[in-house]
């Protein structure tokens, strides 16, 4: 397994890994508002916690993100990534008749008291996690590794410029497959990868990654469409 992934590649993999347990932990534990069943506390805590492991996981394996160290766009370029994340997160509150959908989410955060109030900890921790961490931790996972390992398993020699439509299908596809809204995943999928490809930057991806999670976080607090959470 050792010879499988290289140091690089597990620095990519560890953090989603970890990410998705809590995920799934959420899942297991939380009612449908959220609060928790089984646990001695709310279980909606536990992306907080999500958030603190992963994005220390991130600072632990950080002198293995090269691409991350410098940030190498034009203003053009960050204009472009901005652009692309407006785009998705229109795309994203729109792609959601009942065929682009596959089945529920996993572990719905809605955070709202007994009393109808909302939870201003727990939303700052979401917001933080969505838009800041998560395009960093998935960007690193799904363009930067598993995008280019597809073409050549040691990925860092990969070019993103040259990177085959066969590893921007197969990544994206997976992509897909972790996200309950499949269509808006896809073209999410392929907005990243396309920027990746085109700009050479990791950064544009991750920051249109985070616009569109910016962006559909503040959208969701001010009309309370926790679905989409």
């Amino acid at each position: 397994m050792g010879n499988f992934l290289s140091p690089a590649a597990w620095a990519r993999v560890i953090p989603f890994v970890l990410f998705m347990v809590f995920l799934a932990l959420r899942g297991q534990f939380s009612t449908e508002d959220g609060e928790a069943s089984q646990l001695p506390f709310d279980a909606r805590w536990l992306y907080a916690v999500s958030v603190v492991v992963v994005a220390a996981s991130l600072a632990w394996f950080w002198r293995r993100y090269d691409e991350l160290r410098h940030w190498g766009m034009d203003f053009k370029q960050v204009l472009l990534s901005i652009a692309v994340g407006i785009v998705v997160f229109v795309l994203w509150t729109r792609l959601t008749a009942p065929w682009m959908m596959l089945g529920e989410p996993s572990a719905g955060f809605r955070p709202v008291d007994d009393d109808g109030e909302l939870m201003w900890t727990l939303i700052a921790f979401r917001w933080v996690g969505a838009a800041l961490l998560v395009p960093v931790m998935e960007e690193l996972f799904w363009r930067s590794f598993l995008m280019r390992w597809v073409d050549n398993q040691d990925f860092e020699k990969v070019d993103p410029a040259s990177v085959t439509i066969k590893a921007i299908a197969l990544s994206t596809l997976c992509f897909m497959l972790a996200h309950t809204q499949w269509l808006g995943a896809i073209v999410a999928g392929l907005a990243y990868a396309w920027l990746y490809k085109k700009t050479g930057s990791l950064w544009a991806p991750v920051l249109a990654h985070a616009v569109t999670n910016g962006v559909l976080g503040g959208w969701v607090i001010l009309n309370g469409y926790w679905s989409f959470w």
